[in-house]
């Protein structure tokens, strides 16, 4: 947790000890002796039309991560990384083409916070970081305890103080973990990457499936559901004639029906890359037919999967296309 110091760091967004006036001059050297107040490098930034800002870091290692800035109608959401590279090993995912290198620590997931809002700051436009979702390179659950260490700095009153329920996780599905982060007792919001209604389906787009299978899956999301009586959002990407049929819409709606309360479906446009080329998008009268049907089945849908624009499809093509 962040000490009464820690909080002129985070909220001042120090860039160096020396910035911190609170501190005697042996006790900085001594900290510039042992410790690193932002391990990142900023190597590339990009801005769109729309307002999108993509980042690549560069590690203390040298080894890359790219963070992305998305300018909603609520406010600044930063899409932060965990991992270099992903062992989920997703058939339609370009993140996963890389193979997990190693873990972010916290501080180096932390800083890539601090450095877009850093970004913004330097534009004296009063604009702040409001919402974080945890679904760039990687699979947060990997790593879990960093992941956690990260959303309580954020959250933490003396660190970002950013509300934890502007903070996302997704996660591809490691049933054991989400156990594990029922009982944290943290109040974030928990997103389950699924894409499929059926083991035989997900599995061969998602090879993680093969260790978590839909039935021990689901038994953790109930445990879930029922431990914080909190909502899980499912994103489902669209796959033209894979995955988009009304036949699986309706297995999808037979299989959140006990908990689709508390459940909630967002259909995402699924953004081509060269190395996947067996997938494309869906066309808009499939996605409308999936839509209208787990809609009659009651199933809370996305709103602006109508538009097949919007948020969902800067999310996937901006922030990664993620499990």
């Amino acid at each position: 947790m962040p000490t009464k110091s820690g909080s002129g760091f985070y909220r001042k967004r120090v860039q160096s000890f020396e910035e911190m006036t609170n501190l005697s001059k042996d006790l900085i050297a001594k900290l510039n002796d042992q410790f690193v107040v932002n391990p990142l490098k900023q190597r590339i930034v990009q801005e769109s039309a729309d307002g999108t800002v993509k980042y690549l870091f560069e590690l203390p290692d040298g080894m890359l991560i790219e963070t992305v800035l998305m300018r909603q109608h609520y406010g600044l959401s930063v899409c932060v990384t965990t991992q270099v590279g992903c062992n989920i090993g997703c058939t339609f995912c370009a993140s996963g083409l890389i193979k997990k290198q190693r873990d972010l620590n916290n501080g180096e997931i932390v800083a890539q916070i601090m450095l877009v809002q850093k970004y913004f700051d330097e534009r004296g436009q009063d604009e702040r970081v409001s919402h974080i979702v945890v679904m760039g390179i990687g699979e947060p659950f990997d790593n879990y305890n960093n992941v956690l260490n990260f959303i309580r700095t954020i959250n933490d009153d003396k660190g970002m103080a950013i509300g934890a329920r502007h903070i996302t996780v997704s996660t591809s599905g490691l049933a054991h973990k989400i156990r594990d982060f029922a009982n944290e007792g943290v109040q974030v919001n928990l997103a389950v990457s699924l894409h499929a209604p059926n083991n035989e389906l997900r599995s061969s787009i998602m090879k993680i499936n093969r260790a978590f299978p839909i039935e021990k899956l689901f038994a953790a999301i109930e445990y879930y559901i029922e431990t914080t009586n909190r909502r899980v959002t499912f994103e489902y990407i669209m796959l033209n004639e894979v995955n988009d049929g009304v036949e699986q819409a309706l297995e999808l709606a037979e299989l959140l029906k006990n908990i689709k309360k508390l459940s909630y479906v967002n259909l995402i446009p699924y953004n081509p890359v060269s190395e996947h080329d067996q997938y494309s998008r869906s066309p808009k009268e499939r996605v409308m037919a999936f839509y209208d049907t787990l809609k009659k089945k009651k199933v809370s849908t996305v709103s602006f999967a109508r538009n097949m624009v919007q948020i969902s499809m800067r999310l996937v093509d901006n922030c990664v296309q993620i499990p």
